[in-house]
């Protein structure tokens, strides 16, 4: 019995890995190589979709003329209420804010997430954290047609 535990830890495990880790096609590695069982046991060819929709998923980093297009619609969303709140004068907005602000329930989890992306934000550019926890566009950064 621990022994078919052992086992089945060692493969959810594994898979954990495979999900985390970076993508292979930036290490040389064809897409093709990579195949997942079919429901029968037998492996198949992993399907090209999700892999178009996790190149949206990663964040840029900003440069002059960028637009904001190159980011997917929930980093927009973040941008375009820290755009607003800078038009109107406004200061930095907390992640708690933010999930207010996009009708989202204010829960640890929801803002933890909004956490992620903002930081990610930031690291990449787009956003500045004047103060902990507390966002807003980075000098340069303007407006959702470009990156000035």
């Amino acid at each position: 019995m621990a022994e078919r535990d052992w086992k089945e830890w060692a493969i959810a495990r594994s898979r954990v890995g495979e999900v985390l880790a970076p993508d292979e096609t930036e290490h040389g590695h064809d897409q093709a190589d990579r195949t997942a069982p079919s429901a029968d046991g037998q492996a198949e060819e992993a399907s090209s979709t999700p892999e178009a929709a996790k190149a949206k998923s990663q964040v840029p980093v900003w440069r002059e003329g960028l637009a904001w297009s190159a980011l997917s619609v929930d980093y927009q969303r973040i941008l375009k209420v820290l755009a607003d709140r800078a038009r109107l004068g406004q200061g930095p907005l907390t992640c708690q804010e933010m999930a207010a602000l996009f009708g989202m329930d204010v829960v640890p989890a929801r803002v933890e997430a909004l956490r992620s992306k903002a930081k990610r934000l930031v690291t990449r550019g787009w956003l500045a954290e004047p103060a902990p926890g507390r966002f807003t566009l980075a000098r340069g950064v303007s407006g959702p047609g470009g990156g000035s």
